[in-house]
């Protein structure tokens, strides 16, 4: 044997050896690999269970403040022990390497990020991270900026109210040193009363006190205040005073009292206010006294039955006869045919709604009920005043006429046909207002002023036929 081939025949055992030490080797090695790369090879054995078990429990005992929250994108990522993993990703393992891999869904992007702002990580938002803490101390900033901000605008705020309006303490006490006095209506009222009586007080200091007083009388509540103190029979004393400016501011005033006003009409009344109204109208007077004087009457009569009826006592149908019938009164004839429609109507009114709905007082339906001014005008002659009357050039004073025309015609009917000047002035009008209502349907209005009147005056010619 040569010595060559003594060395092959040394050397092959000694290989062999080798070989079985590798193999044994790269068995054991195998044999103690994680159990848990190979879980997707072997999922029915029991065993694989326990570690997984163990490593979710130690997860679960960790602190989640201490966990490190993996950002995960839209690309697979390798997940390194330890890392927490947002809920909603998508987590696989990668056989190849054995490492675990998570990646988002692009609904889940912002919902992860949330999720982590919750837990106090640190979150990618526009590039920007911020912790739980940071964005606590963020919004505490804010609340107190903001409520710095709005203190400020309450400050400015207040501050320029307070250079629009002043405290009511400093008002008086400035006032107070220049001699003002602030004052309510009822002691406003009682100065201007105790003003326009005095005997010290001049005319014109009077007739200023009667003006502002009226202003104050218009209220329902002053007007009533003023019978408190006696301050309405004060006024109605100055309806005998001889200066004819002081008759009509007294009586400016008392027409806007009594206007509306139940109670302060019921003292007027028993204060004897009717009869001095009256006397002003049957006497002598300027024009402008008997102008408020007649505003005071009309104030005081209407929706007032017991005053109609002392009226009519009172002979005042022919006081107003004898005032429509004087020169240069048209304006008043016109007022006062207004009055008296305005009077038959009411009363027709009132017994029709007691008729219908019972709403009318039995005292109040009685009260009209014995207010007889149909058979008082008509022994009074106002049938004819008032036919007559329609000749006045003023379109509304015609319409007024037109108006208490109709409400008279039951009683004036017979009077109305043997009168033949009021036939003639019909027939004129209705002419005249024929041509006006042309011209206004021409003008594109159906239903115009002049049409009206002529629907008026077509009435009352059919019910004279």
């Amino acid at each position: 044997m040569t010595p060559q081939s003594l060395s092959l025949s040394r050397i092959a055992p000694f290989g062999m050896l080798l070989w079985l030490l590798m193999a044994f080797c790269f068995t054991f090695c195998l044999s103690h690999q994680n159990p848990n790369e190979f879980a997707l090879t072997n999922l029915e054995k029991s065993s694989t269970k326990e570690p997984e078990k163990k490593e979710t429990k130690a997860e679960e005992e960790m602190d989640a403040k201490d966990l490190e929250v993996f950002q995960p994108t839209h690309e697979w990522q390798a997940l390194q022990p330890g890392q927490a993993v947002p809920a909603g990703s998508h987590v696989r393992l990668n056989l190849q390497t054995g490492a675990r891999e998570v990646k988002l869904q692009e609904e889940d992007k912002f919902q992860s990020n949330l999720k982590g702002l919750k837990k106090g990580k640190r979150l990618d938002i526009n590039t920007n991270t911020y912790t739980s803490q940071d964005l606590k101390s963020a919004l505490a900033k804010f609340k107190e900026g903001a409520q710095t901000e709005s203190s400020k605008e309450d400050e400015a705020r207040q501050a320029e109210v307070k250079q629009l309006f002043r405290p009511i303490e400093e008002l008086k006490k400035e006032f107070g040193e220049l001699n003002v006095v602030i004052e309510t209506d009822m002691q406003i009222m009682v100065r201007l009363i105790n003003k326009f009586n005095s005997s010290s007080s001049s005319l014109e200091e009077k007739i200023a006190a009667l003006f502002d007083l009226e202003y104050y009388v218009h209220q329902m509540d002053n007007a009533q205040d003023l019978l408190s103190f006696g301050g309405l029979q004060v006024v109605i004393n100055g309806l005998n005073s001889t200066e004819p400016l002081v008759k009509e501011y007294a009586a400016f005033v008392l027409g806007a009292a009594f206007s509306s006003n139940p109670k302060v009409q019921v003292e007027a009344i028993e204060g004897g206010a009717l009869q001095k109204l009256l006397v002003i109208l049957a006497t002598e007077q300027p024009l402008t006294a008997k102008k408020k004087v007649l505003f005071a009457l009309c104030s005081l009569l209407r929706h007032f039955p017991y005053a109609q009826q002392q009226f009519l006592k009172l002979g005042g149908l022919q006081v107003l006869k004898g005032l429509v019938q004087e020169k240069n009164m048209e304006v008043l004839a016109v007022r006062v045919v207004t009055l008296l429609y305005d009077l038959v109507t009411e009363k027709k009114f009132a017994e029709q709604e007691a008729e219908l709905t019972q709403d009318v007082s039995p005292e109040k339906l009685q009260q009209y009920r014995q207010v007889h001014l149909l058979p008082g005008l008509q022994e009074q002659g106002w049938c004819e005043i008032t036919a007559h009357l329609l000749a006045l050039p003023e379109h509304d004073a015609r319409e007024k006429v037109l108006q208490t025309l109709g409400a008279l015609l039951a009683t004036c009917q017979d009077h109305y046909r043997q009168d033949p000047q009021l036939s003639r002035t019909l027939a004129s009008l209705q002419a005249e207002y024929q041509a006006l209502a042309t011209l206004e349907l021409q003008e594109g209005e159906d239903e115009g002023y002049f049409r009206e009147l002529l629907g008026s005056i077509d009435s009352l010619l059919r019910e004279l036929r």
